[in-house]
């Protein structure tokens, strides 16, 4: 048997708006209201208040972590005022994992804000900066007790990209301006508030989470495919992380996707496919670990990976691959701490709805009952078992 090392920390992920429900405050809720998305969030699982039978379930499958993210919409409903009552909510959701004895991996920003922000700022305003940076102070002085890992932002070119120059997540716009404002804006108040952390708690690691695409070219010859591969790395891999680089405890890495790219884009042989249509391709996280510690020489948590499968065909061997070629990685000197399946259990999926079922759980939305797949077990083995079976 392959182990990993004896700290490796083996978790699960949510987010607070996938799954929390009811966060009517958020711009998230709104852009559902405009016809946006294929469902509306409505009650999604509701964690809010099943937060302790959902930790009964972390507890059976035996995570020494869990990644949760808090409900900024939530903890300020309105500009400069905090809700006492959201934050001794979140306070009760954390203590009882570490109760649990598991280490909380706390997002500060997955994708959501409250929609007095966004209908007067939006990160492409300067003022953004101390409003966001107020808010993660916040934070840290009222819940960083609880937190030992630290990640202040979830994928920051996601609602970058599709925020501001697609027009598909709020605020909509497609405005190349716009994504370069706050772009900038988004990593100015990281960094201050990276600054605050270390100052107030310094023991906590942090960083954010990046999706990083394994991008190759079809023919390694030719230039133009290669020409393809050096603007994706720019653009979706590189372009937040290089404002930031230097204020980073870990590299925290979503992997979901692999590129080979052509003379028109992407390329792929797509032999396996997950129900999203997204190319199989578990080679693709050892590549882009490597390459990670080439370039940033930083500890590396995984702290998304994952696969719609309504079926449960394709889960176990999907983690069972994946964390096959992290092992290989760790082998190979990639200081890898932590992987997190995406995701305990069903959600929203932001645009896409309800459809995808990414968890190792099954909810149905009906009458929100929980059902563990049979990957859930496959994956409590792997945790028991520190690896995998030879």
């Amino acid at each position: 048997m392959k182990q990993f090392p004896k700290d490796f920390l083996w978790g699960v992920s949510i987010s607070s708006y996938q799954t929390e429900g009811n966060n009517f405050n958020s711009d998230w809720y709104a852009w559902e209201q405009k016809g946006k998305t294929k469902d509306k969030s409505e009650n999604a699982c509701d964690y809010w208040n099943r937060f302790r039978s959902d930790h009964d379930f972390l507890s059976e499958l035996g995570v020494n972590a869990f990644r949760l993210s808090l409900e900024w919409s939530r903890i300020e409903p309105e500009e400069g005022k905090f809700s006492d009552e959201a934050i001794r909510h979140y306070r009760e959701i954390i203590q009882d994992l570490k109760s649990r004895n598991i280490k909380t991996v706390v997002t500060f920003w997955h994708y959501t804000s409250p929609i007095w922000f966004q209908e007067k700022y939006g990160f492409h305003k300067k003022e953004a900066i101390e409003i966001f940076s107020r808010y993660g102070k916040k934070i840290t002085d009222d819940l960083g007790d609880l937190i030992d890992v630290a990640v202040i932002i979830n994928e920051p070119v996601m609602p970058l990209i599709f925020g501001f120059l697609l027009g598909k997540f709020p605020p909509g716009k497609i405005n190349p301006v716009s994504f370069l404002q706050a772009s900038s804006n988004l990593a100015e108040s990281y960094i201050e508030i990276f600054k605050y952390i270390k100052e107030k708690r310094k023991n906590i690691p942090v960083g954010v989470s990046n999706l990083y695409n394994f991008f190759e070219p079809k023919n390694k010859r030719n230039p133009i495919h290669k020409l393809w591969v050096w603007a994706g790395k720019k653009i979706w891999n590189e372009h937040f992380i290089s404002k930031i680089k230097n204020h980073m405890d870990y590299f925290g890495l979503d992997y979901y996707f692999h590129n080979r790219m052509g003379c028109f884009g992407t390329n792929n042989e797509n032999k396996r496919v997950t129900e999203m249509g997204w190319e199989i391709y578990p080679e693709g996280i050892y590549a882009v670990l490597k390459e990670i510690n080439q370039k940033y020489k930083l500890p590396v948590y995984i702290l998304e990976n994952g696969i719609a499968d309504s079926q449960d065909k394709q889960r176990s061997e999907f983690i069972e691959d994946h964390v096959a070629c992290v092992r290989k990685a760790i082998e190979d000197g990639v200081d890898v701490r932590g992987y997190f399946y995406w995701s305990l259990m069903d959600n929203f999926e932001w645009l896409h709805g309800y459809r995808p079922r990414f968890g190792l759980i099954e909810i149905d939305y009906k009458t929100l009952e929980r059902k563990p797949r049979r990957s859930f077990y496959a994956y409590k083995k792997i945790i028991e078992n520190n690896g995998l079976d030879e």
